[in-house]
């Protein structure tokens, strides 16, 4: 009897847990508008930053885009000094894709304002709140097979 409830409130819990996630994006998104970069730009400044140098073919795969797309977006990281590409020494064909120090700097003051507004909206959150959030976050990071790297 359990398993068929638990069948039942499976795809339920997925919808809210879904809504709720692209509700909080958007939320803590709005702080990404000082920064200046579009959502693309920001989203592969944040894969450079936490998962380190990438070739172009790993970062159009890390954000799912086409390298052409991912090529253009560089072009504006490089334009604006937040990422730079770099010949590896093996093949020269091949460019690795490094943030600067500008471009670590402007995306962590961006998750800075992000956590702050989110911080800011949990004030209002009681003790028990709180703790069914930290474990639903755990839960949510081991049933998605995603660890925690570098705060990410």
């Amino acid at each position: 009897m359990a398993v068929k409830n638990k069948d039942k409130e499976l795809p339920v819990v997925a919808d809210l847990i879904h809504g709720a996630a692209i509700r909080l994006l958007r939320f803590v998104r709005r702080e990404d508008v000082a920064a200046g970069l579009s959502a693309p730009q920001l989203s592969a400044l944040s894969v450079l930053v936490f998962g380190g140098p990438q070739t172009m073919s790993a970062l159009a795969a890390a954000e799912q885009v086409r390298p052409p797309t991912m090529s253009r977006t560089v072009d504006e990281l490089e334009r604006k000094a937040l990422a730079e590409r770099v010949a590896l020494p093996g093949d020269r064909r091949v460019n690795e894709v490094r943030v600067t120090k500008a471009g670590r700097a402007l995306l962590e003051e961006g998750r800075r304002k992000r956590l702050a507004r989110l911080v800011q909206a949990l004030g209002g959150a009681s003790a028990q709140d709180l703790q069914s959030l930290r474990s639903a976050a755990a839960i949510l990071i081991r049933v998605t097979n995603s660890p925690i790297v570098d705060g990410t």
